[in-house]
């Protein structure tokens, strides 16, 4: 299992800087509708085994129709599409609530948590993307969240004894907490010194402790969805990794932090 991780990232990682550094813009965009597919896919397999297939096309074409309109700059779309994940499943369980076999809750939960949860985070990419110099600033949120994971487990299994959440992740320790967040500053030191692109002060460093925490909870929660439906994995499409939202897991919880943070930041 451990060396599967290590030859899927040695496979993956020369494409991956490919799509986001010197490939077309369409093919990075691309990437990501069919990342935030598959995710939706492995959310809705573990958590909604009631979700009509309606609902579950209905999330993927909306999706795809967020991912276009950010692509192409339309922003004014985004509220119609979020409002319609809502809309859509709430209208769909009104017509079919006589012969519902479940609450509307139940149905409506899922529908709408996976869009939201997926997607939308997925989407932020494609606006960072277009910030100036967005796709580097790519890299310094896949550089830190990665590194973090991986200081995160090494670690832990060195040194971990103090459960960090029990309840949810029992393997992992406070210990490993604390080197996650400290290989994420590493890995930003050396992302600034490498991209000359932003100096390593105490704003980066914030940043970088922010995208650490919100990682890490994004691991967490993602842990507890899983355990509360008895899956160990959410899919099986990346050999030693599972499915993509066991990859994505944190990178979800982080996109959030960068995007507030280049609007803000820059001009």
């Amino acid at each position: 299992m451990h060396l599967k991780r290590w030859l899927t990232g040695i496979i993956a990682t020369p494409a991956l800087i490919y799509v986001i550094g010197m490939g077309p813009r369409w093919l990075f965009h691309v990437l990501l509708f069919l990342a935030a597919l598959q995710g939706l896919r492995e959310f809705h397999r573990f958590s909604s085994g009631e979700l009509p297939r309606l609902l579950r096309w209905e999330g993927a074409v909306l999706t795809f129709f967020l991912f276009v309109s950010i692509s192409a700059g339309e922003f004014f779309l985004l509220p119609v599409v979020v409002f319609l994940w809502a809309a859509i499943p709430m209208a769909s369980c009104m017509m079919a609530y006589r012969r519902a076999r479940v609450p509307a809750t139940e149905i409506l939960g899922p529908a709408v948590l996976g869009p939201l949860y997926v997607a939308v985070p997925l989407s932020m990419l494609v606006v960072i993307d277009r910030f100036p110099q967005g796709n580097i600033w790519i890299f310094y949120l896949l550089f830190v969240v990665f590194a973090g994971d991986t200081g995160a487990f090494y670690v832990g299994r060195a040194l971990g004894k103090h459960k960090l959440y029990p309840a949810v992740s029992p393997g992992k320790t406070w210990e490993g907490a604390v080197g996650g967040w400290l290989a994420s500053l590493v890995a930003a030191f050396v992302w600034c010194q490498l991209s000359d692109l932003y100096p390593f002060n105490l704003r980066m460093a914030a940043l970088t402790t922010g995208v650490s925490v919100l990682g890490q909870i994004g691991d967490l929660a993602e842990s507890m969805l899983k355990r509360d439906h008895g899956v160990k994995d959410s899919g099986g499409i990346l050999p030693g990794h599972g499915g993509i939202l066991d990859r994505i897991d944190a990178l979800l919880f982080a996109i959030p932090a960068v995007y507030v943070f280049l609007s803000w930041s820059l001009p």
